[in-house]
C-alpha cells in the first residue's frame, strides 16, 4: 500500500489544503458546517486530480528520474509498477473526481478542469521554459483557492489570492534553486529550465518575494475591509509568525540547502510546523473568540 501512498503522492496533498482558505478567513469556518463540508468533498476530488497529474508527468519523465538522485525511488522508474497499472489508476481518479466535481458544483469543475489541462501542458513542456515553469505552478494555488471559495460560497479577498500567488512563486524558486545546486554538484540537468536560472538570480528573487509576502500580509491585516469584516485591528499580530515562518524557509534554503521539496520540508520540521499552529491559534483566538464575545 505504501507503494501506491507513494504513487498518488498523498503527502502532497497538503498543497490542496489551500482550498479551506477562503472559508476560513470569511470567519465562518466553525458556523457553517455545510460549507466545510463542501470543501472537504472538494479537498478531496481536487486531490484525486492532482494524483492523477502526479502519475501522468511520472510516466512521462522515468527515464529522467531513473537519473536524479531522489526521483529514482518513484515507483515507476525503479519499476515497481507498471505503466499499464498506472494509466489505469489515473483514469479511475479522474473520472471519480470529475463526476463528483460535477455534482457537487459546476463552477468547480470548471475550475478543476483548467487546473488539469494547465498542469498537462506543464508535463508536457511549459516546465521546462523558465519563470513560465513557476508561474504555472503559482498558478495552480490560485485555482486552489478559487476552488475552495466556488465550493463554500463565500467572497474571495483579492488579498488572499495576492499572497497565495507571491507564496507559491516562492515557494517554486526554493524548488529550483534545489534543481540548480544538483546541476552545480554533479553536473545531470534535472530539468531544462535549469539553463534559465543560477543561485544568484533565485537566490535575489527569493529575498524578493518574501519581502512582498511579509508587506502584503501586513497590508491586508491591517486594511480597512480586514477590519471591518473581522471587526478587530489586531489581526497583525498574527504578522509575526508569518515572519518567523518565511526567515525560518530562507534559513533551510540558503543555509542547509534543503528546498527542493516544500511539502517535505513542512511535514519534516518541527520549527515550521510550530511556528504554523502558533498562526492558526493566534488567528483562530483574534477572529473566533473577538466573534463569540461580541455575539455573547
Amino acid at each position: 500500500m505504501m507503494l501506491y501512498f507513494n504513487l498518488l503522492r498523498i503527502s502532497h496533498w497538503v498543497k490542496n489544503l489551500f482550498l479551506f482558505l477562503p472559508l476560513f478567513f470569511s470567519g465562518k469556518i466553525m458556523d457553517d458546517m455545510s460549507a466545510l463540508w463542501h470543501v472537504s468533498i472538494g479537498f478531496i476530488l481536487f486531490s484525486f486530480t492532482a494524483s492523477s497529474i502526479y502519475i501522468i508527468n511520472d510516466l512521462k519523465d522515468v527515464e529522467a528520474d531513473r537519473l536524479h538522485p531522489e526521483k529514482k525511488n518513484r515507483p515507476f522508474a525503479s519499476g515497481r509498477i507498471s505503466a499499464n497499472s498506472g494509466i489505469a489508476i489515473a483514469i479511475l481518479l479522474l473520472v471519480i473526481a470529475f463526476v463528483g466535481a460535477y455534482l457537487l458544483n459546476i463552477y468547480f469543475m470548471f475550475v478543476l478542469s483548467a487546473y488539469f489541462f494547465m498542469n498537462i501542458a506543464y508535463s508536457l513542456g511549459l516546465k521546462h521554459v523558465a519563470i513560465i515553469d513557476i508561474t504555472i505552478i503559482a498558478t495552480g494555488f490560485l485555482f486552489r483557492v478559487l476552488a475552495g471559495g466556488l465550493v463554500a460560497n463565500v467572497h474571495i479577498s483579492h488579498w488572499i489570492m495576492l499572497m497565495t500567488f507571491l507564496l507559491a512563486l516562492f515557494l517554486g524558486l526554493a524548488k529550483r534553486r534545489d534543481d540548480v545546486i544538483i546541476f552545480l554538484e554533479s553536473g545531470q540537468r534535472m530539468r531544462k529550465s535549469v539553463d534559465g536560472y543560477n543561485l544568484e538570480f533565485i537566490n535575489a528573487s527569493m529575498v524578493i518575494m518574501s519581502a512582498v509576502v511579509i508587506v502584503s500580509y501586513i497590508m491586508y491585516t491591517i486594511s480597512d475591509d480586514t477590519v471591518i469584516r473581522f471587526n478587530t485591528r489586531y489581526l497583525y499580530v498574527t504578522g509575526i509568525f508569518v515572519i518567523i515562518g518565511i526567515i525560518r524557509y530562507l534559513q533551510i534554503t540558503f543555509v542547509y540547502n534543503k528546498s527542493g521539496n516544500p511539502t517535505k520540508v513542512l511535514l519534516n520540521d518541527r520549527f515550521l510546523q510550530l511556528t504554523l499552529i502558533c498562526w492558526i491559534i493566534t488567528f483562530f483566538l483574534i477572529i473566533y473568540i473577538n466573534h463569540l464575545y461580541r455575539a455573547g
